[in-house]
């Protein structure tokens, strides 16, 4: 039987119970009401990135380890990990310009992060400041038309099946390119950086981050019917 991923509000259930505390307890150290953690925790509700920038901050956590199981077992220094990659399981994230979909968010430590992200954004003007992180990235297209921005390059059209590698610390924007509504790319960033997961989710800035659930997979496949 497949292991089911958990929730952020399972993982939030699991960091309370760990530290002893009440959902009272948990509502005074984190500054969030009770009332909000308890739906939060029942997967009835999501929180803003700044509640969950918040959450991290007040109790001394890196928002990766909101995204992760923890265990007291040691990690082995050679492990078979795997993690089967479905949108059903991702941690999406909404902001003006992308939904963004982060695959395998159950694993700890990962040095590439695999995220399928449906891109609106169809300016540069529109888009705003170019983005940068640590690392590198690939980004694949699979359906649409993107127009990529870099710093030190011209802009370029890519089609559907078409992808560009990139040092992700150059200034760079995906945009939806010119004819078409919306661009659907999965894209792959790598980094040395163990933190690289929390670095990426600070460049989202007011977006919305929600737990795992079924409705946003309904979406995806309703777009991608749409956009052929």
């Amino acid at each position: 039987m497949t292991a089911q991923h958990p929730t952020i509000g399972a993982l939030l259930r699991s960091l309370r119970s760990r530290r002893g505390w009440t959902l009272k307890q948990m509502s005074e150290h984190s500054g969030i009401p009770l009332s909000t953690l308890s739906k939060v925790e029942h997967d009835r509700l999501t929180l803003t990135y700044d509640k969950l920038l918040q959450l991290s901050q007040r109790l001394q956590l890196r928002m990766s380890e909101l995204f992760a199981e923890q265990d007291d077992t040691p990690e082995p220094p050679v492990t078979a990990r795997r993690s089967i990659g479905r949108v059903d399981d991702s941690i999406r994230v909404t902001t003006a310009n992308y939904d963004y979909y982060y695959l395998c968010p159950e694993l700890r430590h990962k040095r590439m992060i695999p995220v399928l992200t449906r891109v609106r954004a169809r300016s540069i003007e529109q888009f705003g400041e170019l983005v940068r992180h640590s690392g590198e990235e690939y980004i694949h297209v699979l359906e649409g038309r993107m127009e990529v921005h870099t710093e030190f390059y011209d802009p370029i059209v890519l089609e559907a099946g078409e992808g560009v590698y990139i040092d992700s610390n150059m200034g760079h924007a995906y945009i939806v390119a010119e004819g078409c509504k919306e661009a659907l790319l999965l894209g792959v960033c790598s980094s040395a950086d163990e933190q690289l997961m929390e670095s990426l989710l600070t460049l989202h800035g007011d977006g919305t981050t929600a737990p795992p659930a079924r409705k946003p997979a309904k979406r995806l496949t309703k777009k991608k019917t749409a956009a052929r």
